[in-house]
C-alpha cells in the first residue's frame, strides 16, 4: 500500500478513490501528527449501503430514510478514508488536505483537530465487533500513513470530542489494533470510562 505524490493511495484490489468536495487546505506548516478513528453506518446499524459514500460526496437522498432528513440536513462532512466490513478501503480526501471529520475537537492542548489529523471511518457501530478484515486493512493503512507523516498519536473520535462523540466505541479493540499496526503504548488513548472501557 502506497501513497502517490498527491497523497492518494495507489488504486489496487481493495482500494478505491472517490474524491469528495468536502475538504480544504490545512494551515501552512502544519505537521500531520494525529490519526483519528471513527465509526459510521447509514442508516445507523445498517451495513453495505451506498449512503456513507453519498454523504461524503454530497449526493445523499435525504428521502431515502427518515433518519437522514432528521439528522443530516445540510451536513457537509468527509473523512480521508472509509474501511467497510469486508476490509475495502475507499479514500475520499487526499491526506495532505483537511478533511471535515472531527468537528469541534481538542487534542494535547490544540483545538481544531481537522487541521493536523487524518480521519479513518470504520463501517460499524460502537457495540458490534469490527471484522478481522477491517483490522487487517486498518493496520496496513496505518503503517502506510506512519511511513509518510509524523504521526505521534492515535485517538478515537470520543477522545477528541468527549461528551459529544462515542465512536469507535467499546467494540473497538485498541490492543489488537495497536499490536497489528505497531503503535507504541504511549501513542494510544488512555482508558476512559465513557470512551474506552
Amino acid at each position: 500500500m502506497k501513497l502517490d505524490a498527491q497523497a492518494w493511495l495507489e488504486p489496487t484490489t481493495g482500494v478505491s478513490l472517490r474524491p469528495s468536495p468536502n475538504f480544504n487546505e490545512r494551515p501552512e506548516n502544519t505537521d500531520v501528527s494525529l490519526l483519528v478513528i471513527h465509526n459510521i453506518s447509514l442508516p445507523p446499524g445498517q451495513f453495505g449501503t451506498p449512503f456513507v459514500a453519498d454523504l461524503f460526496l454530497n449526493q445523499l437522498d435525504l428521502n431515502a430514510d427518515p433518519w437522514f432528513a432528521e439528522n443530516l440536513q445540510g451536513l457537509t462532512v468527509s473523512a480521508h478514508f472509509v474501511i467497510d466490513r469486508s476490509g475495502h478501503i475507499t479514500q475520499f480526501v487526499a491526506c495532505d488536505k483537511r478533511a471535515w471529520h472531527a468537528g469541534v475537537s481538542q487534542h494535547a492542548g490544540r483545538t481544531q483537530c481537522n487541521d493536523f489529523s487524518i480521519g479513518i471511518e470504520l463501517e460499524g457501530t460502537d457495540t458490534l465487533a469490527y471484522t478481522d478484515a477491517q483490522y487487517d486493512a486498518l493496520a496496513a493503512l496505518t503503517q502506510c500513513l506512519r511511513a509518510h507523516y509524523p504521526l505521534t498519536s492515535v485517538r478515537g473520535h470520543c477522545d477528541i470530542a468527549p461528551g459529544r462523540k462515542t465512536d469507535p466505541g467499546e467494540a473497538f479493540d485498541w490492543g489488537h489494533y495497536a499490536e497489528r499496526a505497531g503503535w507504541p503504548v504511549a501513542a494510544l488513548p488512555p482508558p476512559r470510562q465513557d470512551c474506552n472501557p
